[in-house]
This record gives C-alpha cells, sequence and structure tokens, in this order.
C-alpha cells in the first residue's frame, strides 16, 4: 500500500486546492443525501401522526418541503462541482505524473532502454497511469468524505434523536461496512490484477495482429494469430467476469449491512417511542438517515474491486519515476576541445553486462586522431556495440578512462556531449509523417538545401524525390520504407547533426556493396573533418577504414 500512499501524495501535492475543495464538496454530497432522506423520513411521519391526531391543519408543510427541495437541489449541484474539480484536479495532476514517468524511462539504464518495445511499453505506461485515477477518486476522497460524514451522522442524530440510536446507527454501519469493504479488498488483488494483465495482453495480440497482417498473410500465419486474439479476449472477458462477480457479491453484503443497520435502528426507535423519549418522526429520521449512510460506501466498493490493479500500476509507476528531493547542481561548462589531442582515447577498458558474469570488454584501448577513419572487426558478441555505447556515453565503464578531445567523457555535460558526439545504433525509430519531419529531429530549424544535401549524402535523394518529395506523408516509424531505406534516412539524420565524433553501428547493413560504397563515400563527403568509429561485419566498411580494429 505504500506505493498507492506515494502516488496520492504526488496527486495531493500537484491539486492541493482543488482536491481540498473537490473533498469539501463531496462532503457536502453526502450529508446532503443523509439529510435529505432523514428530512424526507421525517416529514411523512410527523405529517402522518397530525392526520391522525386531527391536527393535520395546523402542521407547517412548508418549512419541511422547502427544506427538501433545497436538500435535492444542493445535492445536485454540490455533485456536479465535485466531480468538476476532483475529476479536472486528478486529470491534471495525472499529467504531471506522465511527463514524469516519460523523463524516469528515459533515464534508464542504455541496456534496459534497448530491450524495451516501444509501442508496448507505451501501452503499458498509459495502462498504468489510467489506473492511477481510481486512488484519489474512487479511494481517499470517498474514504475521507465517508468518515466525515459517520462524525456528522452520529453528532446530528444524537442531538436530534437519542445518544443510543446514534451509536447503533453509526458504529453497526461503520463496523459492517468496514469487513465487507477489508474482505473485497482482499479478495479483489487477484482477480484485477489478472484482468489487467489480460487486458494488456489482448491489446499487443491485436496490435501485432494490425501492423504485422500483411507479413501473417504471406507466411499463412494469419488464422493462428486471429486464434491467439480470440484466446486472448476470452481470457480477458472471463477475469472481467470474475471482477464484475466479486462487486456484485460486496453490493449484496453491504446492503444487507444496511438493511440490518436500518432495520434495528427502526426497532430501537420503536422502544425509545414507546418509553417517551423520542417522537415517531424522529425514529423515522434515525431509520431513513441509516439507510442514507449506504451511499457513502459504494466508490469505495468499486474502488476496492479494482485494487489489485492499481496497486500494480502504483508499483511499477514510482518505480519509474525519477527521485525527488536533491537539488540539481548546474553543471559547469566542460573545457574546449583541445585540437592536439586525439579525438577519442580509450584506455584498460573494462565492462561487465548488469548480472552477466564475464565481462564483455576487458582491457580495450583505442586511441583516435581527430578527422580518423576507424572500424571495429569481429564476430558478433565480441563487444563492438558496446564500445561504441561506451564511447557514447550510454554506459559506464568498469574500470578505464574515456577523452573525447582531450577531457574525460564523463565530465562533458550532457547537452555538450550530445553536441559533439552522435550514436547510430542498429535499432532507430523514425519519428514524424514526413522526411522532412523525421530529419528534423536531429536538427531543429533544419532547412530544405540541409536536408536533401544529407539525402543525397546516403544515396536517398531519388528515392524520396519518387515519393512526392521531402513532404510527402509516411507512414508510422517509416513503414512502408525498405529496411535499407529507413536506416540511411536514420544515417541522415545523423549526418545533420554535425558531429565531431560520430559512431555507427554496423551503417550499411541491408544495402547491396554499390550503394554501400557509396553511402560510405558520402558520409565522408558530408562531414569531412568528422572522427569516424563503426562497427563493421562488411568488407565494403573495412576497405573504407583507414585502420582496423579486431575484437577477440
Amino acid at each position: 500500500m505504500s506505493h498507492i500512499f506515494h502516488v496520492m501524495l504526488l496527486i495531493w501535492r500537484a491539486q492541493r486546492a482543488a482536491l481540498i475543495r473537490g473533498t469539501v464538496l463531496a462532503v457536502a454530497v453526502l450529508v446532503a443525501g443523509v439529510a435529505l432522506l432523514g428530512l424526507s423520513g421525517w416529514f411523512i411521519t410527523a405529517a402522518g401522526v397530525a392526520g391522525l391526531a386531527g391536527i393535520g391543519i395546523a402542521f407547517n408543510v412548508f418549512q419541511p418541503s422547502a427544506g427538501v427541495r433545497f436538500l435535492a437541489l444542493a445535492r445536485t449541484a454540490a455533485r456536479y462541482g465535485e466531480r468538476l474539480l476532483t475529476h479536472d484536479a486528478t486529470l491534471k495532476s495525472l499529467t504531471d505524473i506522465r511527463v514524469r514517468l516519460l523523463r524516469g524511462v528515459l533515464g534508464l539504464p542504455f541496456q534496459r532502454l534497448a530491450r524495451l518495445r516501444g509501442a508496448e511499453t507505451m501501452n503499458r505506461l498509459v495502462a498504468d497511469v489510467d489506473a492511477l485515477d481510481g486512488i484519489s477518486l474512487r479511494l481517499f476522497i470517498p474514504a475521507i468524505a465517508a468518515v466525515t460524514v459517520y462524525l456528522a451522522s452520529f453528532l446530528a442524530i444524537w442531538w436530534l434523536t437519542d445518544l443510543v440510536l446514534a451509536v447503533w446507527i453509526v458504529v453497526s454501519f461503520t463496523l459492517g461496512t468496514g469487513l465487507v469493504l477489508l474482505w473485497t479488498g482482499r479478495h479483489a488483488l487477484a482477480p484485477s490484477r489478472r484482468a489487467e494483465k489480460a487486458l494488456q495482453a489482448f491489446r499487443i495480440r491485436l496490435i501485432d495482429l494490425l501492423r504485422a497482417r500483411d507479413d501473417l498473410v504471406v507466411y499463412g500465419r494469419l488464422p493462428d494469430q486471429t486464434a491467439a486474439v480470440g484466446a486472448a479476449e476470452t481470457r480477458l472477458r472471463e477475469n472481467l467476469g470474475a471482477v464484475d462477480r466479486l462487486e456484485r457479491r460486496a453490493g449484496l453484503m453491504l446492503a444487507l449491512t444496511t438493511t440490518i443497520s436500518a432495520g434495528i435502528a427502526l426497532w430501537l426507535g420503536g422502544a425509545l417511542v414507546a418509553r417517551g423519549t423520542i417522537s415517531p418522526a424522529q425514529a423515522a429520521l434515525g431509520f431513513f438517515a441509516a439507510l442514507a449512510l449506504s451511499e457513502t460506501v459504494q466508490p469505495v466498493r468499486r474502488g476496492l474491486a479494482d485494487l489489485g490493479r492499481m496497486l500494480d500500476a502504483a508499483r511499477r509507476v514510482r518505480r519509474l519515476l525519477p527521485t525527488n528531493g536533491v537539488a540539481a547542481v548546474p553543471a559547469t561548462p566542460a573545457a574546449p576541445p583541445r585540437p592536439e589531442a586525439p579525438a577519442l582515447e580509450m584506455s584498460d577498458i573494462a565492462y561487465r553486462h548488469p548480472g552477466a558474469e564475464n565481462p564483455v570488454v576487458e582491457g580495450f584501448a583505442l586511441s583516435m586522431a581527430p578527422g580518423e577513419k576507424v572500424a571495429l572487426t569481429g564476430a558478433s558478441g565480441r563487444g563492438k556495440s558496446t564500445v561504441l555505447a561506451l564511447a557514447a556515453g550510454l554506459i559506464q565503464p568498469d574500470r578505464g578512462q574515456i577523452l573525447v578531445s582531450g577531457r574525460p567523457l564523463r565530465d562533458l555535460p550532457e547537452s555538450q556531449l550530445r553536441a559533439e558526439v552522435t550514436y547510430l545504433p542498429q535499432r532507430s525509430m523514425l519519428l514524424g509523417t514526413s522526411f522532412f519531419d523525421m530529419l528534423a529531429l536531429g536538427a531543429p530549424g533544419l532547412d530544405e538545401s540541409d536536408a536533401l544535401a544529407a539525402l543525397e549524402a546516403v544515396a536517398l535523394s531519388s528515392t524520396v524525390a519518387g515519393r512526392g518529395g521531402l513532404h510527402a506523408k509516411l507512414s508510422e516509424n517509416g513503414a512502408g520504407l525498405s529496411g535499407g531505406e529507413q536506416r540511411r534516412l536514420a544515417l541522415a539524420r545523423a549526418l545533420l547533426r554535425h558531429p565531431q565524433l560520430l559512431l555507427l553501428d554496423e551503417p550499411t547493413e541491408g544495402l547491396d556493396r554499390p550503394t554501400a560504397i557509396r553511402v560510405l563515400a558520402g558520409i565522408r563527403d558530408f562531414l569531412p573533418r568528422a572522427t569516424l568509429l563503426i562497427a563493421s561485419h562488411r568488407k565494403a566498411e573495412r576497405d573504407w577504414a583507414e585502420r582496423l580494429i579486431r575484437m577477440v
């Protein structure tokens, strides 16, 4: 539960004033409901008693009826205001949490980010944040309002009727509903968690079906994937049905609690009337007030039925949120590059992947002169990509030192490091709706002439022209382009950064040899003074490099 309390604290801090006003209105809604039903019961009973006594002509019906109308209108207005304030404040708080959550994801270690599936991760984050709205709207605010109304009802019933009646109504209702809610929360954990997992599985399989439908048709696997989506939907419906059944059982037990509490309250009221302690109208007030108290627990019941989903979502979100409470230290500008120093120098580098037994890089050393072209060669798994990630500052070595133009890489501010060093991994995302948008991500303020020059450098200008030009609309992540075209478009975006040190992981993968040779020549033409370090598997890349370093 600590994760839920932590998230609620974040929501409360972000929108404290609005949530306080919304909670006050939630209390007002419940108070008006209890008062409305209690006053109505008193009014009907008192009017009936006056009629039986033959003094109905003298009974003032105007003030109670006016009170009933006022409470009905006040309850409606308070309900509207409460929903408006609490939902608006909660959604604004969750917007802030969503932004902080994305920042936390971006701050994850490079290896973990590389393993994430973009669409799946985003779907998971959106679902988790959506689940958090119930923490304030269906748990904390209704619980605070209910406790407040119980105390107010105890005092009001004591004042208007009798202490015995007040104690029974509030204590029996509090204990009875408390036990039911505890039972609901305990038994709802597993089914609500299973329902959420089933929902995510259904979404992922459906998205995979829609995005890969052409390939599935080609390979004859469309019926299998369709069946998998259907099976996921069946599991989702079964688990949602289990949650619904649990909530209905909780509703039945709460109805029985209300019936028992109100029934005994009516019996106590009748006994007090017989003793002459209170009037029949006062006994009716207590009975109807007990019935009205059932409204206080309905939102909490729905929230507890979804408790497992909220607990899991709060735990995942809290783990990804950036830590607070540490003041950021302004970054001091690093020393300017030293022209006489090596562009990149790595000495006695050792690195082991988290959880691995053996190091992937051990005792590695490299020194590159400014403008030099170097290719890392060797079999897969020998650490070529790891060396590039180390040189880019995405991961830190377990041992050794990395210098960029004579300065320790770890001392370079992030903005300065990214301005001087650009890394293109094997997998790249293409964000935007056109060629120009995708290129502009790497160069804000890009003009068309520079964009066309970068496309020409990677042998992609004719392809772009054939598809309608720079501003032609493209599908998500460049869908519709071949793998080689997507790769070259990402390379053009990297070139537009104009880095001093460019790190490329198999830049011509998927290209025929003539195109690969043309692209490699275009990289040097576009960046004539840049230092280039590539991880290579191809002869064209090895022939292009001025020096080879074999990883063993």
